[in-house]
């Protein structure tokens, strides 16, 4: 499991910005609204194969900037509040932890990855990423490949140094869950990954990043936001968590969700219709 470095200092953001799109690649061209964060990138094994397969599939000039500025639209954008798909409030501020820089270090180790804070102070973050396991995903699989495991677990890793914890207090599946649920809708799917319960919803990374995105469907685009941001303000109690945010606990929400998950698949929820909603708006606004 990824660690989750101690709670950062914040710093301001926008409060509304355009709705984030799903999107197959990192592709921001236009300087971002976020604060700059110094990337670097620490290579401690020249003659490892990984390496080399690394840097054939990672732009590091391009990718780790790109990879961070969707973690950050993902995290930190709420939509519009005359999209159809929003039902929740306008917030008055959004804080995003005060990260100066994050460096990404390949190194032959045990494990995919994980994300720490470096000696320097905790606004100063590391990622290290495991070239044996890198070794190991190098074949590619139809329709997935190399490149796109490699952006998917750096925008998981990158996830937790931007995310909020709740003071440390956070349940560690909902902080998988958050990087995940990023990861999903960043568009790097693993071939593996299937919407499905587990035996709880705390379980983590993509079990739990389903069970977020059918809240952000089902409660409201923007939902995932206003989670990480009610876990920057206040320490996490589950009994009032939830309820606080949705008027239900948490165990209702997954019986709902679990109970969505036996629906033929062509029927068509609330959450369907407003996502027709919403692409019939984009259409006719381009047209």
């Amino acid at each position: 499991m990824s660690a989750v470095p101690p709670e950062p200092t914040p710093s301001q953001a926008p409060p509304t910005l355009a709705t984030p799109t799903r999107e197959p690649e990192p592709t921001s061209t236009k300087p971002s609204d976020f604060p700059k964060v110094k990337l670097r990138l620490e290579l401690r094994d020249l003659s490892h194969e990984s390496t080399d397969l690394f840097l054939k599939n990672f732009n590091s000039a391009k990718d780790f900037a790109d990879l961070v500025d969707v973690v950050l639209k993902r995290l930190y954008t709420f939509p519009n509040h005359d999209d159809p798909t929003t039902s929740l409030p306008t917030p008055s501020t959004t804080k995003i932890p005060g990260t100066r820089s994050v460096t990404l270090i390949l190194r032959d180790m045990d494990g995919v990855a994980y994300t720490t804070g470096s000696d320097i102070d905790n606004d100063h973050k590391e990622v290290h990423l495991s070239l044996s396991y890198l070794n190991h995903v190098a074949s590619a699989r139809a329709g997935y490949t190399a490149r796109d495991e490699i952006l998917g677990v750096v925008c998981h890793e990158l996830v937790h140094c931007f995310q909020w914890n709740a003071k440390n207090t956070c349940n560690g599946g909902l902080i998988e869950g958050i990087a995940d649920w990023v990861r999903l809708n960043a568009g790097f799917v693993p071939p593996h990954w299937k919407k499905e319960a587990g035996k709880s919803w705390d379980t983590g990374y993509q079990n739990t990043g389903y069970f977020l995105d059918w809240i952000e469907k089902s409660r409201g685009t923007g939902s995932v936001y206003v989670i990480n941001q009610a876990l920057c303000h206040q320490k996490y109690h589950e009994d009032t968590f939830w309820k606080d945010l949705f008027g239900q606990s948490v165990d209702d929400l997954w019986t709902e969700y679990t109970e969505s998950l036996k629906k033929p698949k062509d029927s068509l929820d609330d959450s369907s219709l407003k996502m027709q909603v919403r692409i019939k708006k984009e259409v006719e606004g381009h047209s």
